[in-house]
């Protein structure tokens, strides 16, 4: 099957077929449609600068961890694409069960639609991670390795960055103190690994504490910690309203750090069948506004029933 003779829409299709179906039914994809997903959406990466500019309304959804059923629940709550604009912050494979069916989804809309479908890097959408935590394993047993080197190298294309109207920025993990200037993003050079330390690490990789001041040492062993003074002096050098990251299970599926300078945004509900959390979408609408539809882990069990909180949060000045 070349993929002149690949069918994008029939491709999703059959991964939107199971909506209805029992938890964990799989969608089996033939390596060919693989293959088409991680060349196109490639070329489509390819296209798209580091930091991506994104135009306010979006929906912007944080981790989702191969929680397919999930992340399906998720579009039913807030539209499938194209109805509403998105912007995901990464880690779309390891720990769930059906990586595979997650990042196909993702990358057949952001295929489909360019433009109003955006995806992030998260710190997972690495070779060293996801061959430890679940990944690499899943492609093994439902393919071949050949099938996560096309992954591999597809998302070493993915952009780092975002930033929603020039006021929101928008990446998986946090800032870093190499960080001086916007342009740095936009020149970090892809294809590219995620190096062990360094700005693209930072951006992947590091969290907030409200116990820190400035910079400190990170548990998880890999990138900074970074206190509310530091999130402050930023949006204030670089004339910014709000960061918008993801990387830590929140209990909301939301939360604000610094004075609502920054929030955490985590879509994967009852993570990992232990955490008992809710997940969240973050509603940007065209005036910067944002509220969250926060998704209770029993909305994903059948009860279609939503929480939609305005926050009241005019982000433009």
């Amino acid at each position: 099957m070349s993929n002149e003779k690949v069918d994008l829409d029939r491709i999703i299709e059959k991964l939107l077929s199971v909506r209805n179906s029992k938890l964990g039914r799989l969608v089996h994809l033939a390596e060919a449609e693989i293959r088409y997903l991680c060349e196109k959406s490639t070329e489509v990466f390819k296209k798209q600068p580091t930091l991506v500019e994104v135009k306010a309304p979006v929906k912007i959804c944080g981790d989702v961890h191969g929680q397919y059923y999930d992340l399906l629940k998720l579009f039913e709550h807030g539209g499938f694409p194209p109805s509403s604009n998105y912007l995901f912050l990464g880690d779309y494979v390891d720990r769930g069960k059906q990586s595979l069916e997650t990042i196909c989804l993702l990358l057949a809309y952001k295929i489909k639609f360019p433009n109003n479908f955006f995806l992030l890097r998260g710190n997972h959408e690495c070779a060293s991670i996801n061959r430890i935590y679940g990944f690499y394993d899943e492609c093994k047993r439902r393919y071949d390795t050949t099938v996560w080197k096309m992954f591999t190298e597809c998302f070493n294309w993915i952009p780092i960055s975002a930033l929603v109207d020039g006021r929101i920025l928008c990446m998986h993990g946090g800032i870093s103190p190499d960080l001086k200037s916007m342009d740095q993003i936009k020149a970090i050079v892809r294809p590219t690994d995620v190096p062990d330390e360094g700005l693209l690490c930072d951006l992947l990789w590091s969290d907030p504490d409200a116990s820190v001041r400035g910079w400190g040492e990170n548990d998880r062993g890999v990138s900074v910690t970074f206190g509310p003074d530091t999130v402050e002096r930023f949006l204030e050098t670089h004339n910014l309203d709000l960061i918008c990251r993801a990387h830590q299970v929140v209990e909301d599926g939301y939360e604000f750090f610094a004075n609502r300078s920054l929030v955490t945004v985590f879509s994967a509900p009852n993570y990992c069948g232990e955490f008992e959390n809710s997940g969240a979408i973050m509603d940007v609408d065209k005036d910067l506004v944002c509220s969250f539809q926060v998704l209770k882990p029993t909305d994903f069990i059948g009860n279609t029933e939503s929480k939609k909180k305005q926050m009241g949060m005019p982000r433009k000045k």
